[in-house]
Formats: structure tokens, C-alpha cells, sequence
């Protein structure tokens, strides 16, 4: 049995996108740009996926108002099944 969790950053638009890609950078997390998966929203179309490891560093940049974001989510696979669960 194969289950993977990590985190996702889905935003209001492109631009919001690409800013948070320049802020990952930015605080040396590492991240992967992705099409936003459908059982989280149908938002600006890109996310950007995380290690829940950094997971107190996204919420930091979250409160320190310097990333502009739709919302945050733990997304799992196990075994072919997706699931979203909103944490921000």
C-alpha cells in the first residue's frame, strides 16, 4: 500500500502564482509548481506543492501577509485514491 501526503498553495491567479514560486525561492523551501488538482478547486489553474515538513515556515509567510494565496491543503494519495483535506 502507497500513500503520499504533501502539501499544496493554490491561488486566486497566475500572477499570485508566480509570486509565491519567488517567495518559496525566496525562504530556500523546496516546492514544485503544479496544476491545481481538481479535488482541491478549480482556482487560477497552478499550485505549488510542499513537504508538510515546511509546513510552520508556509504558515510564517501566511501570517507575515507575504503570501497571497486561496487556501492551503494536505492532499493524499493512497493507492490510486485522492483526497483533500483544507487546513488554511
Amino acid at each position: 500500500m502507497k500513500k503520499d501526503e504533501f502539501g499544496v498553495v493554490t491561488f486566486k491567479s497566475t500572477h499570485h502564482a508566480i509570486q509565491g514560486e519567488s517567495i518559496f525561492k525566496k525562504k530556500e523551501i523546496s516546492f514544485r509548481t503544479i496544476p491545481t488538482p481538481r479535488e482541491i478547486t478549480v482556482s487560477c489553474g497552478l499550485a505549488i506543492k510542499f513537504d508538510l515538513s515546511a509546513m510552520d515556515r508556509v504558515k510564517e509567510m501566511i501570517e507575515g501577509n507575504e503570501l497571497d494565496f486561496d487556501g492551503v491543503y494536505k492532499y493524499v494519495k493512497n493507492n490510486g485514491n485522492y483526497s483533500a483535506e483544507r487546513i488554511i
